[in-house]
């Protein structure tokens, strides 16, 4: 129904407020209670107002709903993504290709020469495992005899 509140959690409000506060004393405590809810939504816009008039006539298109930060980015930032040049940014996220970074990071780490970038195309377009440079990022399955087992600081 209203407030996530199903129709049989609000028959067990009713039945609550009736033992609670009796039949004939419930219409006004409804009334009393609706009266005060009126009394705090205009106590609300009256304070709306008194700020809007503060801070002058450069606010007056100002929401107090703009204050949440949800509402606030997806009224500035998300409903003009062409303008901020963020569909960009996605379709340059989209192309690419992280392992190849880290590999090519990588080597240049360890001081492997790399392929030139069309002819790793080529051969990884191909399936040939030929010349190209060992993928540091794919684990071995075994070690040499003499080989001690890697050390990770970070995950000790």
């Amino acid at each position: 129904m209203f407030f996530d509140i199903g129709p049989l959690e609000l028959v067990a409000l009713v039945v609550l407020a009736v033992l609670v506060f009796g039949p004939d004393k419930l219409p006004k405590v409804i009334q009393d209670t609706m009266a005060f809810i009126r009394k705090v939504r205009e106590f609300s816009d009256s304070a709306k107002e008194d700020i809007r008039r503060e801070l002058g006539p450069e606010f007056k298109d100002f929401e107090f709903e703009d204050l949440n930060p949800k509402t606030f980015i997806r009224k500035n930032l998300m409903s003009d993504e062409d303008e901020y040049g963020l569909k960009e940014l996605r379709d340059l996220g989209s192309s690419l290709d992280l392992r190849k970074e880290m590999a090519e990071v990588t080597d240049a780490v360890n001081g492997v020469e790399t392929a030139a970038p069309a002819a790793a195309r080529t051969s990884s377009a191909a399936g040939a495992k030929g010349p190209s440079t060992p993928d540091r990022l794919r684990k071995r399955e075994q070690l040499d005899d003499d080989e001690p087992p890697p050390f990770d600081a970070d995950a000790t």
